[in-house]
């Protein structure tokens, strides 16, 4: 079996989709900034029989995350999907009037050259194995960009469009993107926005193939 590379894993959302797909046979490789934690992930996963590693890295640093997605296809096997959906920091989110250029960097490299990167990084392997998912996870700013939230609305709009050209882009090589929007916060209990949820419908996108862009709920008025 091939690997799942989660980037921005953690106990929530990433932690439930690494059981969904662990339960499919995929290796899990768990990545996020903070090696302790995401090695706490992958023994509480290991101890429930399934396989994971944790890599450090943060996603704004494009060598890191370059190194820790190479030494997980080294320690685990190819990877056959990729989610990108590590949560952006509170500073991302300022009102538009008070968001200057240096304001936007931090989103942009977040949720744009760290997403280039992480592709750039596995999309050989994926054409190797003659097959590959992506998988980008977004809040509901990427579609409908909202004021005091400009750093988040302009970056997962730039991050959306990349996603969306690399849909059309890679058809041919039977390699599938997706985008799954989850409006607001994930919600422990709520019906369609509770991680077990998400997961199951992350793993739906996988298998089933089908359009680019998916909503986990209605949007916000």
């Amino acid at each position: 079996m091939t690997t799942i590379a989660i980037i921005g894993a953690g106990g929530g959302l990433g932690a439930a989709v690494a059981r969904r797909f662990g339960s499919e046979g995929f290796d899990v490789a768990l990545i996020s900034r903070t090696q302790a934690h995401v090695d706490a992930l992958a023994t509480a996963l290991d101890e429930e029989g399934l396989s994971a590693r944790g890599f450090a890295a943060d996603v704004r640093d494009p060598a890191a995350l370059s190194w820790a997605l190479n030494a997980a296809t080294a320690a685990l096997g190819p990877i056959e999907v990729l989610q990108y959906s590590p949560v952006p920091h509170p500073d991302f989110m300022k009102p538009v009037l008070r968001t200057t250029a240096d304001d936007l960097r931090g989103p942009i490299e977040f949720s744009l050259y760290g997403p280039v990167t992480a592709v750039d990084q596995v999309l050989p392997g994926m054409r190797s194995l003659g097959r590959g998912t992506f998988l980008f996870v977004n809040g509901g700013s990427a579609v409908q960009p909202h004021p005091d939230r400009a750093g988040t609305s302009v970056a997962f709009a730039a991050e959306s469009a990349y996603a969306r050209m690399l849909h059309d882009a890679l058809a041919d090589d039977d390699v599938h993107v997706a985008q799954l929007i989850i409006p607001g916060a994930i919600v422990p209990g709520h019906p369609r926005k509770d991680p077990t949820v998400l997961a199951e419908t992350l793993w739906t996108l996988h298998r089933d193939r089908s359009d680019f862009r998916h909503f986990a709920d209605d949007l916000d008025g």
